[in-house]
């Protein structure tokens, strides 16, 4: 089994994606790896990539979004940024960069080659994995993932309860952007929300 604190500073000090790319182009600026590991966390939060913001200031959804994630979970900021409660390992490290339309684009491939199956490997006290958005869900469901997000959210269940292992739940992204699909989506907040709350108050 990995050790955390080595590991954490490998990664750290991480500049694959920019100086020795294995997929083009290389990251645009300096990298800055955002990733919380915890040898007693028992929830790690999965979601896509940092933004500018996130990257910016080195803290994990640290934006709107980071807000209705945590009403969400039903946790405040210091609940949330206590590592000893929550890992955060988004599918990619850094900020990616923006496409030509100005959004952001895809995680590097690299972090997930590179880091993912040791980050997992050195935390085996992790009980459930929450899965935000199609790059986590791919990582963790496999070939169980559904054909979209919210076919893979709403089919909630098949995933909670696994025989073996961590629990994965399957979230939408909690971006503000997405406001039209919760309108569109009643059945997430009416039968997914409580669960993942009560989920959390448990394992905190």
């Amino acid at each position: 089994m990995p050790e955390i604190a080595p590991l954490s500073s490998q990664i750290k000090a991480c500049r694959l994606c920019r100086d020795a790319p294995r997929y083009l182009p290389p990251l645009p600026h300096e990298p800055n790896p955002v990733c919380v590991m915890s040898q007693s966390a028992r929830i790690v939060i999965c979601g896509q990539a940092p933004g500018i913001r996130v990257h910016n200031t080195g803290l994990p959804f640290n934006d709107p979004s980071g807000d209705r994630l945590r009403e969400w979970l039903g946790v405040n900021r210091d609940q949330f940024y206590d590592p000893h409660k929550f890992a955060i390992v988004p599918m990619g490290f850094c900020f990616p960069g923006y496409d030509a339309h100005g959004g952001d684009l895809p995680p590097r491939k690299e972090c997930r080659e590179t880091w993912h199956d040791q980050v997992f490997a050195a935390m085996p006290q992790v009980e459930l994995i929450l899965t935000i958005g199609q790059y986590a869900q791919t990582y963790h469901l496999g070939k169980h993932r559904r054909a979209s997000v919210t076919e893979t959210v709403f089919h909630w269940q098949d995933y909670f309860n696994p025989a073996s292992g961590p629990s994965i739940l399957a979230l939408p992204h909690p971006s503000w952007r997405n406001s039209g699909w919760l309108r569109k989506n009643p059945w997430f907040g009416e039968n997914v929300l409580p669960v993942l709350r009560e989920k959390v108050k448990i394992l905190i």
